[in-house]
């Protein structure tokens, strides 16, 4: 790199011969054997699986019951914004035709038809373990979620008088037949279809819209307002979910009706936004446009009650233009989402036990600066505490010596005191240049309120690029020394936001390191202004460098196998999907090299195919925090190298993103990261699960006498031992 001279025909990069690795790279890209669809896992089946295992978490009794409620909650969550993002995507190519098959082969028709296979047997475990399972778990600890047609009298009353009052006014039935147009129905809204006869005896339908954007999914019932004989103590608390209590007073919304029937349903809509940027004047602009279309995107799922009649199944999937495989029946309630503010109740002894985050005694000092000037630190969130990187920019915000900060904001908390430290930061006069990336989806309308307030404050925003999303997670805090400047760089796999810190796995890095602290400078210079610069000294970045050196490093580990016999890789990440990048870790396993593979969510790679795989084992770990931590790790004969960063190993990541991968320039906190974060992890057996050939997850089988390990619960225990504390 930069002046060094190699000789001719030996281009080096990164200490790797290119020209012998693209060769091999070449000649076993040739290998037909690796192109057969069999090796690969369908991406959304994969990502089924993945929710499935969440399932499993609301199933295990070890969790304190509001955990358990909580999982349960995210399941519901991520199915939705599966059917918003994915499904609608794959009803999109089924209409206009895909452009290319994905690795497994399968056509757009063939992958949904096989997701509903996959979604209809959990959406009936959901209804199960809710019914079955937590209703009764959470009477038992005093909070009751009653079905009101089992209330007594007084109860009842109470919901009456509180439905008229409150409720009655702010609904608007809307009545379906041919002298009115088919209502259009909201996104993710729980509705009621009511089935009614007038006093001639007529059929005629309706729909009213269950209002849970004003009111509380959950309404609580006063204890005075519960019966003597079913209240034991005035601890307790009582709940009756909104559309229930507006089905048991559907006579005073259809007077002189006679009520037949009423059932839930919910629509799903396209909401995999296109910014268009033809006809906006700015991206701002053509993001807020793009958002605002999301409102009222093609549906792409209807949930319905399984007591639903056919023939209104029927009329409803007929006007909305969803065949049968995009029709879900289910028992338990909808919008499961809603179910966290059961979790957010003041039951401390129902969730688990709180932890207080470690800080490393020299990041909580006032001269922090000085301090990360000279010494690296990892920091793992959520074991180490986020006040770490906020106390960096505070303290930078108020430094006379620091001259700038610059750094990217993807996902952002709704009281940030990092945006607060920036805008302190420009009060000061310091320069301070933000990279705010609106196109983060679902997160785009807070992203444009956070980047108006930050131009306010007078820091200098760009709004991200116009065909890439920046993924990356760096900041850059510039400042003056004695023979000039010195830079200090963070680098993380996590977003810059204190609330997400505190259940996300996440690491992140600051160093003063010279070629890194360049990298990400001239990083900067490419986002905000113009550079086509592709190669860095230390960093990988996509989507220029990374998938590159990503398989020359791979190549590498293969070579020195075949010489050496000491081939090992160890990977963790979120997400395997590039076939590239499988494709050559399946020829590292047939060269034998032995590959640790640590995938929290999608794996498309199929462990244990004999001749193809035998070499590589796959986990998941799904626990207590979200796994969201990228390490790579290359054993490299002896000269280990560890690379953490913001990629999943995802066309996505590698070909439509800005993402930063890096090597640990500390030696001394790489064997930290290796020893005390990574090889936890793979010693998991209490929460992990194996991938096995056939694409399903089992629990790890643990051996005879072996020693249980649950990887996050040993990182709370042993939180500040990466940074040389016991």
């Amino acid at each position: 790199m930069g002046d060094k001279k190699v000789r001719p025909g030996k281009v080096k990069r990164n200490g790797l011969d290119i020209s012998k690795v693209k060769g091999a790279v070449r000649k076993a890209s040739s290998d037909d054997v690796l192109d057969d669809p069999k090796l690969y896992i369908n991406r959304e089946i994969a990502w089924v699986r993945f929710n499935r295992r969440i399932l499993e978490e609301a199933q295990d009794h070890s969790h304190p019951l509001l955990e358990r409620v909580k999982f349960l909650a995210i399941c519901g969550s991520n199915l939705d914004e599966f059917f918003m993002v994915r499904v609608s995507g794959l009803r999109r190519q089924l209409i206009k035709g895909a452009l290319e098959p994905p690795p497994d082969g399968l056509t757009p028709l063939e992958q949904i038809t096989t997701l509903k296979k996959e979604i209809q047997p959990m959406v009936s475990d959901y209804s199960a373990l809710w019914f079955d399972d937590i209703v009764p778990a959470l009477a038992e600890e005093g909070i009751f979620v009653h079905d009101v047609s089992k209330l007594g009298t007084k109860e009842k009353l109470y919901l009456r008088e509180y439905f008229k009052s409150t409720i009655f006014p702010a609904l608007t039935p809307l009545a379906l037949d041919l002298a009115h147009p088919f209502p259009f129905i909201s996104n993710l809204s729980v509705n009621l279809a009511v089935s009614l006869k007038d006093p001639r005896g007529l059929q005629k339908y309706a729909r009213v819209k269950v209002p849970s954007t004003l009111f509380n999914r959950f309404i609580q019932i006063p204890n005075e307002s519960i019966g003597d004989g079913r209240r034991k103590n005035d601890k307790e608390m009582h709940f009756a979910l909104l559309e229930d209590v507006i089905e048991m007073n559907l006579d005073v919304l259809f007077p002189g009706m006679e009520i037949a029937g009423s059932y839930p349903f919910r629509i799903t809509r396209d909401a995999d936004i296109e910014i268009e940027l033809d006809e906006a004047e700015d991206l701002l602009t053509a993001v807020e446009e793009s958002v605002e279309a999301r409102r009222i995107g093609a549906p792409c799922r209807l949930e319905v009650e399984s007591s639903m009649p056919e023939k209104l199944k029927e009329l409803f999937a007929s006007k909305l233009g969803l065949p049968d495989y995009l029709v879900f029946e289910k028992d338990y309630p909808l919008a499961l989402v809603d179910f966290w503010y059961l979790v957010g109740l003041n039951r401390p002894d129902l969730k688990d036990i709180p932890f207080m985050p470690y800080v490393p005694p020299m990041l909580a000092d006032k001269k922090v600066l000085t301090t990360i000037e000279h010494h690296d630190y990892v920091l793992y969130h959520p074991y180490d505490s986020f006040s770490s990187v906020v106390n960096m920019l505070r303290q930078a915000a108020v430094d006379p010596d620091v001259l700038a900060i610059k750094i990217t904001l993807y996902r952002i908390d709704h009281s940030s005191p990092v945006i607060e430290a920036l805008m302190e930061a420009r009060r000061n006069k310091k320069a301070v240049a933000a990279l705010v990336e609106l196109k983060a989806r679902f997160d785009e309308e807070n992203n444009i309120i956070w980047a108006r307030a930050l131009e306010e404050a007078g820091v200098h925003v760009v709004y991200g690029l116009v065909d890439l999303k920046v993924h990356a997670k760096v900041c850059l805090i510039i400042k003056k020394a004695k023979n000039g400047i010195t830079r200090i760089v963070h680098l993380s796999s996590g977003n810059y936001n204190s609330a997400t810190s505190r259940t996300y796995g996440d690491i992140g890095y600051i160093t003063s390191d010279p070629d890194i602290c360049a990298d990400v400078q001239d990083l900067f210079n490419s986002l905000t202004g113009y550079s086509e610069k592709e190669d860095y000294r230390k960093l990988l970045v996509s989507p220029h460098s990374m998938r590159r050196e990503m398989l020359m490093r791979i190549e590498r580990e293969i070579e020195r196998h075949k010489d050496k016999g000491d081939g090992y890789m160890a990977w963790k990440l979120n997400a395997l999907v590039d076939k590239e990048i499988i494709k050559a870790l399946y020829r590292a396993s047939m060269a034998g090299v032995k590959v640790d593979l640590n995938v929290r969510g999608l794996c498309c790679l199929r462990p244990g195919v004999r001749g193809v795989s035998d070499n590589i084992r796959v986990r998941s770990i799904v626990g207590r925090f979200l796994e969201h931590a990228r390490i790579f790790y290359f054993r490299n004969g002896g000269k280990e190298e560890v690379l953490l960063g913001s990629s999943d190993m995802m066309p996505r990541n590698l070909n439509k993103r800005v993402e930063v991968l890096f090597p640990v320039p500390d030696k001394v906190i790489a064997q930290s990261i290796i020893k005390n974060m990574l090889n936890i992890h793979l010693a998991d057996n209490v929460k992990a699960r194996e991938l096995l050939p056939d694409g399903t997850y089992r629990h790890v089988r643990v051996k005879e006498g072996a020693k249980k390990i649950n990887s996050q619960l040993w990182l709370v225990k042993h939180r500040g031992k990466w940074h040389g504390e016991s």
